[in-house]
């Protein structure tokens, strides 16, 4: 038996908006591949759950039993924006029924995603991931589709947090915390993943045209 998730009236416009935002500007985030690399399969890489790797970010993490849905993101991508205020509504509204992980997937269109991944990741690095996500998402009509770097606003954020600002410093720096965010580039990239958002249940990539479809594919995996 199927559920439907009850959204409150705002967020319902919020959500139509959001979506009709996707659907506008998904086509303009689309970019073709030259080359794809191979599909990963290192020993010990793979996580406890679907489309995960053992250093993926689990933000909401029920079990193995339960539906995985795994977001492929670019903050700077404004698709990836407008569906913000969307899975935040469902992480609520499916909140101890599914897994929901995220993963980096900073595309080479966008001037500051490859800034704003590894800021993000170096707060992860702290313990505060979640809030330089949604950090990064709540601002980005400040800093997207800006052609110069944002690093300095980045690390204000971090300041914002409270967060060890030698720590942070050193991870931002580190070649390995741009390592990290490439992994999950290339994963995508071998999934198959050629925008953002992408969205993989259970290891499954989804086809989106509209909210339901995320939905219903959720209340079946549950179902099952």
């Amino acid at each position: 038996m199927t559920r439907t998730a009850t959204l409150s009236t705002p967020v319902k416009v919020t959500i139509a908006a959001g979506v009709l935002v996707v659907l506008l500007v998904v086509g303009a985030v689309i970019y073709s591949f030259a080359s794809r690399p191979a599909a990963p399969d290192p020993a010990g890489a793979e996580g406890a759950l679907p489309g995960t790797r053992a250093n993926t970010h689990v933000l909401d993490e029920v079990g193995p039993d339960a539906p995985t849905l795994v977001e492929f993101l670019d903050f700077e991508c404004e698709a990836c924006g407008a569906f913000y205020p969307v899975i935040e509504q469902l992480r609520e509204e499916y909140d101890g029924e599914i897994n929901f992980a995220i993963r980096y997937f900073p595309l080479p269109g966008h001037f500051n995603a490859m800034n704003a991944a590894i800021a993000v990741e170096a707060a992860a690095q702290q313990g505060q991931l979640e809030p330089m996500y949604s950090k990064m998402f709540q601002t980005q009509e400040q800093w997207g589709e800006q052609q110069t770097s944002e690093e300095a606003r980045f690390r204000s954020y971090a300041e914002e947090l409270g967060l060890d600002m030698a720590t942070y410093d050193t991870a931002v720096a580190d070649p390995s915390t741009r390592a990290r965010v490439e992994e999950d580039y290339n994963d995508a990239r071998a999934l198959g993943a050629s925008s953002t958002p992408t969205f993989f249940l259970d290891g499954q990539q989804l086809e989106l045209t509209q909210l339901t479809d995320l939905t219903d594919a959720l209340d079946r995996a549950i179902s099952d």
